[in-house]
């Protein structure tokens, strides 16, 4: 039986998917915090390149990807889609469990598919600096190994917490030439305000989004890039989903299920977007996103407008959300210690489209440790929540005697996470659940804003 299926290089994708142009119902504009009025590209200008600016508002549902961005992911694309027979035989299923494999990367995650785009398109417009914030550390990587391909200097503030958890992913973004800060600094204002009143702070992906956004904003040859939630960073990513469509038909299989861990939303939307295209046209799918009960962004959120860094230096997006202002608990998956989620994403939520699901950070290393065992990737602890549900799924199925196919992205490796690891096997990783008053406690720095329209 097929264990592996595997595209030629002409079949990595000439355009990126945009379902902005398929949604039921149109996109929420983000506003202006002063006005509440939605913004124009002016309030995007000092941040982004003008083409990134374009695609975020784009409705076209197809954009080209530019030569010189698909001449670069021909270094790991296409990457291959498995089927996970020794999983299913682990778990003694009858479902039919697939997964797409970004670890292939030169970074070992998904994160390079926008990061080469975004360091494009910046060089093109002139720019020779950029800016960003990194959780796990994945996405620095990515924009770091995507700036020296093309020239540019880089500058990550990585979350404290993984600063000095992950030093193997600050030592790979160093190689790639980039300076790298643990966050929050001492030197934006972001940072000394933040310092000044909690100096032992874990840090949070929002305060370093607040710094990385403060230097751009502040020189003219820099720009600030991310890595998740942003209608362009997602539109990039669909080249996963575009690419597995085409393997599930080699595998002659469609699948039931579609499953992506969750932070910002960048690793989910490449896969399931092209797959959540097929639901709107009436396929039966179920799509599925998968997040920390540490950091319950769509299970326990609010669906409203916020800032998406912590200071309040950006527009208000539509999003779910924890508040700007929460600081989650320093679990090892610091690419999901996100307080708010991609509008596109948070949109088709809230519309019944997408599920969410939510797992202890113990109950996924469970799951991870059992998948490596069997298929010998070690997962990254952000993807080990695709695996658990991608598990539970499976498990269901036997339970009802059900013929389920089940597909998930294996968005990275956990190469770089081994403490992590060693702390699950020494049995002292801490499970955290997010209490509901703890939600409605940090949800009180949003009260004021407009409210999402019914």
């Amino acid at each position: 039986m097929q264990t592996k299926y595997v595209l030629d290089e002409a079949d990595v994708p000439r355009q990126w998917y945009n379902i902005a142009a398929d949604l039921p119902s149109p996109p929420l504009p983000p506003l202006h915090p002063g006005t509440g009025e939605p913004i124009g590209p002016e309030m995007l200008a000092p941040l982004f390149p003008m083409e990134l600016i374009k695609q975020e508002v784009s409705q076209e549902r197809w954009v080209d990807i530019p030569d010189p961005v698909r001449d670069a992911y021909m270094l790991w694309r296409p990457s291959p889609l498995y089927r996970a027979l020794r999983l299913e035989k682990a778990l003694d299923t009858p479902a039919k469990i697939f997964y797409k494999y970004e670890g292939v990367s030169p970074t070992g995650s998904h994160k390079p598919n926008t990061a080469v785009a975004q360091a494009y398109y910046n060089k093109a417009e002139g720019i020779t600096r950029l800016t960003t914030e990194t959780g796990a550390g994945q996405w620095g990587s990515a924009l770091s190994f995507a700036c020296n391909l093309f020239g540019l200097e880089c500058k990550v503030y990585m979350v404290r917490i993984s600063f000095e958890q992950k030093p193997y992913r600050r030592s790979m973004m160093t190689t790639w030439g980039a300076n790298v800060i643990p966050s929050p600094s001492d030197q934006t204002e972001a940072g000394r305000t933040v310092l000044a009143s909690t100096p032992e702070t874990p840090g949070s992906l929002g305060i370093a989004i607040s710094e990385a956004v403060e230097e751009a904003a502040s020189r003219d040859d820099t720009k600030y890039s991310l890595g998740s939630v942003l209608n362009h960073v997602l539109l990039h990513q669909t080249v996963i989903g575009l690419e597995t469509e085409k393997q599930m038909a080699l595998a002659d299989a469609e699948p039931d299920v579609v499953i992506g861990c969750f932070g910002g939303g960048s690793n989910f939307a490449g896969l399931a977007f092209p797959y959540l295209r097929q639901k709107f046209d009436g396929k039966d799918i179920r799509v599925v996103a998968v997040e920390p009960l540490a950091c319950p962004t769509l299970t326990k959120g609010k669906y409203a407008y916020d800032f998406g860094d912590t200071i309040g230096m950006t527009p208000l997006l539509p999003m779910h959300t924890l508040g700007h202002q929460f600081v989650p608990a320093a679990i090892h998956s610091g690419g999901l210690r996100y307080h708010g989620a991609a509008p596109l994403a948070s949109q088709l939520v809230n519309d019944g489209w997408i599920e969410a699901e939510a797992y202890t950070q113990v109950d996924c290393f469970d799951a991870a440790t059992l998948f490596a065992r069997e298929e010998g990737i070690i997962p990254a602890p952000e993807s080990s929540h695709a695996v658990k549900s991608a598990v539970a799924h499976a498990l269901a199925a036997k339970e009802e005697g059900a013929e389920k196919t089940i597909l998930f992205n294996l968005s990275g490796h956990g190469h770089f996470d081994m403490s992590a690891y060693d702390a699950y096997f020494a049995g002292s990783l801490t499970d955290y659940q997010l209490s509901r008053a703890d939600v409605d406690g940090n949800l009180s720095s949003i009260a004021a804003f407009p409210d999402v329209p019914a």
